[in-house]
């Protein structure tokens, strides 16, 4: 049995965005445990509740990931990385379409198994977030990544560190600066 290596993914990534559509067929089953696992970090994520459906939420994710603007990827770690984010905005797009719900906005189209990604309590919360995140991204871009990776990816100190090319001493570090920046932010957001 052949093991994959990180170059092996490495590899079918630039394949993919050479425009090999076989490349993506042959990279789902060598990254879909890791995604999975990612995504099942999020079922939690909001006060212990499992708000989502794992399986949606990676393959949204996938098909943003193998089906949207072709991205050159520079090797398996930045994949994670662009993954995490992706299911950051997969999220947001939920949220927002509760809100939207909530303010008799239409109805709102449901995709893969009528998943529920967030509930509508957390829906302001998780916008709040990202509002906030951003503005974190625009003054401290790399403690906006590890707020993705660790918060969003569910990736423990170690795990972020490897995906961001980073020490651990440097994501603890930046992880308790951003959380404070951002619970002070959305402090206010909310009470604003």
């Amino acid at each position: 049995m052949r093991v994959e290596t990180p170059e092996h993914v490495t590899r079918l990534l630039k394949d993919v965005h050479a425009g090999d559509r076989e490349a993506i067929d042959r990279l789902l089953p060598l990254v879909y445990d890791e995604l999975r696992d990612l995504a099942r970090q999020q079922r939690y994520r909001w006060q212990g509740k499992p708000a989502l459906n794992t399986t949606a939420l990676v393959h949204e994710a996938y098909l943003r990931l193998a089906g949207g603007a072709a991205i050159d990827w520079q090797n398996r770690r930045h994949f994670f990385r662009i993954a995490v984010k992706a299911m950051r905005y997969i999220l947001l797009d939920y949220a927002r379409a509760m809100q939207r719900e909530k303010r008799g906005g239409g109805r709102v189209p449901v995709d893969l198994d009528e998943a529920h990604l967030v509930s509508e309590e957390e829906a302001d919360e998780l916008i709040a977030l990202n509002a906030a995140l951003e503005r974190l991204e625009a003054v401290h871009p790399r403690q906006s990544q590890i707020v993705e990776c660790r918060f969003f990816g569910g990736m423990t100190v170690d795990e972020t560190a490897a995906v961001l090319g980073i020490s651990p001493a440097t994501v603890k570090r930046g992880w308790n600066v951003a959380r404070a920046w951002l619970y002070r932010e959305i402090r206010q957001d909310l009470t604003a």
